[in-house]
Parts: structure tokens; C-alpha cells; sequence
């Protein structure tokens, strides 16, 4: 039996146990948004690369930055 996605198990109705939370929707930018990440600190993006990665001008640095952008939030 084959999953639609990798990793991740059908539910079945008739299971005891309760069913996996929904994952969070994919977070999405905008060139010219403002970020923050955890380890780079305030930026500002400048290349949005769609499901893919995100390139940010920290200021002193610019940075790829790939999905799933768990550390990167926007203001």
C-alpha cells in the first residue's frame, strides 16, 4: 500500500487512538518582507524561490535559506 506523502501513515476510522494534528500551513514571502530568524537576526527578503528556499539580506550577510523556514518568521 503506497502513501500520498512520505513519512506520514493513513488514519484508519476504526483506530483507538486519535488521529496525527493537521500540519500547519506552509509559511509563504513576499520579496521585500520583514523576517527575523533565530540565528541571523532582522532581515529583509530578497528572492522568493516558491516551496523551495528564500534568499534574506541580514544587513552583514545575505542568506539562503531553505523550507521548511522553521526558524524564519515574518513581522
Amino acid at each position: 500500500m503506497k502513501s500520498t506523502e512520505p513519512g506520514r501513515r493513513r488514519h484508519l476510522p476504526t483506530s483507538p487512538f486519535k488521529p496525527p494534528p493537521a500540519a500547519p500551513p506552509a509559511k509563504t514571502f513576499e520579496p521585500d518582507d520583514r523576517v527575523t530568524h533565530d540565528k541571523y537576526g532582522l532581515g529583509r527578503i530578497l528572492e522568493v524561490h516558491e516551496g523551495r528556499s528564500v534568499l534574506v539580506d541580514f544587513g552583514t550577510q545575505k542568506v539562503k535559506i531553505p523550507a521548511p523556514f522553521s526558524k524564519l518568521f515574518k513581522l
